[in-house]
């Protein structure tokens, strides 16, 4: 892709009545509140970037050794994926990493958090040999990433892992993925710990154990009535234990990382949990379920971090169902984060089940006996994303924000995944795609509310747009686009700037985007 010096002038109106439009979605009170937003409202070194993941860009499906990864499998197998989409080839970032890289320095952004493919480094986990030409791939990246004056944060494990681990042991059913796990932590710290500065352990421990192993519809596909009619699994338990060996795994890491290379490497490291917030359906009846929905949601990853324990109302709901820490387990797990690290994209509404009719998934301990629900009175909490599930908050980051203050204080935050996925019914055309002024509203709007959450004391020290472009959205695959850059992945795979790659670029400063850059 080309990098022009001139803005387009048809794209220099159209912004500029962008800006101005009062395009309304949302509350009213908010969108008059957060309606603008500036690169001053932020500290001078603020990291301003943007997310993805190794499985949904990379593609190099099997290239220069790589192994076959739980996705692979999953995706590869039919009906799981709508489309029957995979990540076969994806974005190919992995062959078209330096134009990616560019894109980036041209917007003007100084972070990329990315993930390493498990499997490209070690194909088989502990029982192969490591991949140097896996690593020799990340190695470039990190190393153009610097040149270029962008700042790398590396999620060390985002959904993919080997299967050979799953076929030999069941993965995160087993104690023994901790010691994957930390195997291949140490590779990576030894490899590209002298450049990179920000690690992230585990993305979304809570999201791989309920997704994976309460409702089934990620790998392994584990699941029980009423949750899901899986082949195996059970939806009351296994959800625990996948998020206990989890944990021990990035405890394990961290003290692996502290002990042998932070002080040599000065880097920071920390976990990321996916953070909606969720407000009570009712104010009087309903707060106690709000508060009991986040303990079993954030409390269930980030107590333990802080404190060394599972929340009390944890305890309390599920007794001896909820795995417990020993005293060596505490020593490693208390206190194993240097920042805090959230996925923050929308908000929801909670009902309390102890004396309301709910569904029969509602009414079970490991739901917290609490239902969500998008709507109250009949009208919905905000506008529909595309991605099901997802509505349009802006209050809700500032609310998360202030949530992590209060209760893990004295962390430093960064938001590591925020962004908007167009509904389908707001067209399907290249051209509809790609002229998303919905999506600039949505990022001004939430990083409006982020700038009042620090400005009210919320430390946080970088925001990173989910995604830098379309890509495999997990068993969505392509249908559902959050990039801020369109991807053709029917055919020439080219990278076309949408308007809030636009907006981006002159909110951070960058160099003005062509606006065809096909021609």
């Amino acid at each position: 892709m080309r990098m022009g010096t001139k803005m387009h002038p048809f794209f220099s109106c159209f912004l500029l009545l962008l800006l101005v439009s009062p395009h309304s979605y949302g509350e009213k009170e908010e969108e008059d509140e957060f309606e603008e937003i500036k690169r001053s409202d932020f500290p001078k070194h603020f990291f301003f970037g943007a997310s993805t993941s190794s499985y949904q860009i990379e593609g190099g499906y099997l290239e220069d050794g790589k192994g076959i990864s739980n996705w692979d499998v999953f995706s590869h197998t039919p009906g799981k994926i709508i489309n029957n989409d995979t990540g076969d080839v994806a974005d190919d970032h992995y062959h078209r990493y330096l134009e990616d890289i560019e894109l980036m320095h041209s917007m003007g952004m100084n972070a990329y958090r990315f993930s390493i493919s498990w499997t490209r480094i070690l194909p088989r986990g502990r029982f192969g040999k490591v991949n140097k030409r896996g690593i020799n791939f990340y190695n470039k990246i990190i190393d153009n990433l610097l040149l270029k004056g962008i700042e790398p944060f590396v999620t060390i494990y985002h959904f993919d892992y080997p299967m050979e681990l799953e076929t030999r042991y069941e993965s995160w059913m087993s104690s023994q993925m901790q010691d994957d796990f930390v195997d291949f932590a140490n590779i990576c710290f030894e490899e590209f710990g002298d450049r990179v500065k920000y690690w992230m352990t585990i993305n979304e421990p809570e999201m791989v154990a309920i997704l994976g192993y309460k409702k089934g519809n990620f790998p392994p596909a584990h699941c029980s009535p009423p949750f899901g009619n899986c082949s195996i699994g059970n939806s009351d338990r296994e959800p625990l234990i996948v998020m206990h060996n989890q944990l021990l795994a990035h405890a394990k890491a961290v003290s692996l990382y502290r002990t042998h290379f932070q002080e040599k490497q000065g880097g920071s490291i920390g976990i990321t949990i996916s953070m909606q917030m969720y407000e009570p359906l009712d104010q009087q009846l309903d707060r106690k379920a709000a508060d009991r929905f986040l303990a079993f949601h954030v409390g269930w990853i980030y107590d333990p971090i802080v404190y060394g324990d599972y929340p009390k109302k944890m305890r309390e709901i599920l007794g001896s169902e909820l795995p417990s820490f020993s005293d060596e387990d505490k020593k490693y797990i208390k206190g194993s984060l240097d920042f805090t690290s959230i996925n923050h994209y929308t908000t929801k509404y909670v009902k309390d089940c102890f004396h309301s009719s709910c569904t029969d998934e509602a009414n079970r301990p490991i739901n917290a006996f609490t239902e969500t629900t998008p709507y109250r009175n009949g009208i919905l909490i905000g506008d529909q994303m595309g991605m099901p599930g997802l509505y349009v908050v802006p209050r809700g980051m500032e609310k998360v924000i202030n949530y992590i203050k209060q209760k893990y204080p004295n962390q430093s935050i960064f938001v590591t995944e925020n962004g908007y996925s167009m509904p389908t019914s707001d067209g399907n055309k290249v051209e509809d795609i790609v002229n998303d002024w919905k999506r600039i509203k949505f990022h001004k709007s939430y990083l409006a509310a982020l700038a009042k959450a620090m400005r009210n004391g919320g430390h946080v020290r970088g925001y990173f747009a989910w995604s830098l472009m379309d890509n495999f959205e997990w068993i969505r695959g392509y249908d559902t686009r959050f990039g801020l850059f369109y991807v053709d992945h029917l055919k020439t795979l080219e990278r076309r700037p949408k308007l809030s790659a636009h907006w981006f670029t002159s909110f951070l400063g960058g160099y003005p985007l062509n606006f065809h850059p096909s021609e």
